[in-house]
């Protein structure tokens, strides 16, 4: 395994980690989610590029613009709650309250 491809893995499983212990606050949620995406997106096009694959070269355009409607979606949910409630706590977005 090259040495990029175990440090982007390495990347995706800190973000990983990162999610897992962060999981109190939205911001540092979407952060991590953010750099769970980002890493996937390098992880897919240097597959993409190594195996000279021509028809799957629009895959990681894709992951990134779903990843920015991710980022989109997480930044207008963050700031509607911290407007509602003024915290960012995950506590705060249960559902069942609606």
């Amino acid at each position: 395994m090259p040495l990029i491809t175990l440090n982007v893995f390495l990347a995706y499983l800190t973000s990983l980690l990162g999610m897992f212990i962060y999981r109190s606050h939205l911001m540092s949620s979407l952060l991590c989610l953010e750099g769970m995406m980002l890493s996937m997106f390098i992880l897919s096009t240097l597959m993409i590029l190594n195996s000279h694959f021509t028809l799957s070269f629009m895959l990681p355009i894709i992951l990134l613009v779903f990843a920015a409607c991710e980022a989109a979606i997480g930044l207008a949910l963050l700031v509607m709650v911290s407007n509602t409630y003024g915290l960012d706590y995950v506590q705060n977005l249960n559902v069942l309250q609606c």
